[in-house]
């Protein structure tokens, strides 16, 4: 019921909106009389944030159409190289021709795999972490799907089989790439890889990065935490999961909706956030175009949300934030207990912000723990002072100091778990 209600809303709010832009532009056109007054400004800033803050927003576009390569621009265009029903593996190809003329010669690569969260944002939050690595590495990224846009007929999807997504996924890729999980995938990554390894798999991956993830939420618990843990799991079944409404192609599936996800991102840093929306109003009524458009750029892509599906979502509350079931070796895929300690040859970096209120210091540092199978010439940790949790993968540290200490540990310590094997 209360997704028809929200959708209800959005749709009676569209006249609204349009009225919104027919007045923001009327105000804004110079035969306007009124369009470089205080009341013309102030009535058509008003106007654009009444719209801004009313509609909904659109899976954003990845706008990464070039990369520069010592000082030479490099075309890049997106290329899906695998896809199922819930994900699609994108490939951000650059020009070969134009990276030799930009190099000078044709050394290969080194192959990056991010793991994005499927935790309410699309992969796009990713963008800038990208970005950082496109000049010199080949770069490969998930891409969940929407669960409201996912037909029933195309069946469950859980922790179960996010694993199984992964594991296909850097199996296809081989044996030298490099797998980066962002927060929320961190487990199921690791239990992937830990598959892999136990398996002895050829394609196991050469070294595997967890930012800012929750691998034990027992250390370290933030506010999201202590709330998945202070509620029963009925709470979350009866008051979080709701079914999804005709027209969408995902209609009478069971969800989480992003928009449910969205409000308590939004509701613990409220105040930052309204400040935001009065400064973005004043922006526009003093005409400063550039702060403008850093507000429009960061919530255009913040407000844009996705629905996970009962199951996934579910599963996660339970094994991840309420019995720690990685962190206690009782995580399992199937039939098959998840045994990290397997893992003896695929180097471990885990990068955690000081500052982080979404994954506490520790959290990520545990699988360390975990892997205790590998010798310590292959384990890096490292937390980055002054940042939270956006500023662990995105953001001016990151591409300043965490990045390039990531490529350095690709480079090396990922090489030297190649050749002990």
């Amino acid at each position: 019921m209360l997704y028809s209600v929200y959708e209800f809303n959005r749709l009676a709010m569209t006249p609204w909106r349009a009225a919104a832009n027919a007045t923001r532009q009327a105000l804004r056109s110079p035969m306007n009389p009124m369009a470089d007054s205080i009341a013309g400004r102030s009535m058509a800033a008003a106007a654009e944030l009444f719209e801004s803050v009313t509609r909904r927003y659109a899976k954003p576009e990845w706008m990464l159409d070039h990369t520069t390569v010592n000082g030479q621009c490099v075309g890049v265009s997106e290329e899906v190289v695998w896809t199922k029903p819930w994900c699609s593996l994108l490939h951000f190809e650059r020009d070969h021709d134009a990276l030799i003329a930009a190099r000078g010669n044709e050394t290969p690569d080194r192959k990056v795999l991010f793991v994005a969260p499927m935790s309410g944002h699309y992969a796009t939050l990713l963008r800038g972490t990208v970005e950082a690595f496109l000049p010199d590495s080949e770069v490969y990224i998930t891409d969940w799907q929407d669960a409201r846009m996912v037909p029933v007929t195309d069946g469950r999807f859980d922790l179960d089989e996010f694993t199984s997504y992964v594991r296909e996924m850097v199996s296809l890729l081989g044996p030298d790439v490099h797998v980066v999980a962002v927060c929320q995938p961190g487990p199921p990554t690791l239990a992937a890889i830990a598959l892999m390894a136990e398996d002895d798999d050829p394609n196991r991956p050469a070294s595997m990065t967890f930012m800012g993830s929750p691998i034990d939420t027992r250390l370290s618990p933030t506010v999201p935490n202590k709330l998945a843990e202070e509620k029963p799991f009925d709470w979350f079944a009866g008051n979080l999961i709701h079914t999804v409404p005709a027209p969408n192609p995902g209609a009478f599936r069971r969800v989480y909706p992003g928009f449910l996800q969205l409000a308590g991102f939004m509701n613990m840093n409220l105040e930052r956030h309204v400040d935001a929306h009065w400064d973005f109003f004043t922006h526009l009524v003093d005409g400063d175009g550039d702060n403008a458009d850093k507000h429009r750029t960061f919530y255009d892509e913040y407000l844009a949300v996705m629905d996970l599906s009962e199951e996934f979502y579910l599963q996660t509350i339970t094994d991840v934030f309420q019995e720690h079931k990685l962190a206690k070796g009782e995580q399992t895929h199937g039939e098959r207990t998840v045994n990290p300690a397997a893992i003896r040859d695929i180097a471990l970096l885990t990068v955690e912000g000081e500052n982080d209120d979404i994954s506490g210091i520790g959290q990520t540092q545990a699988a360390h723990t975990l892997c205790s199978g590998l010798p310590d010439a292959l384990q890096q940790d490292w937390i980055q002072p002054d940042v939270g949790h956006y500023g662990v993968f995105n953001g001016r540290r990151f591409r300043e100091q965490i990045a390039p200490r990531m490529k350095t540990f690709m480079d090396e310590t990922g090489e030297a778990a190649l050749a002990s094997r």
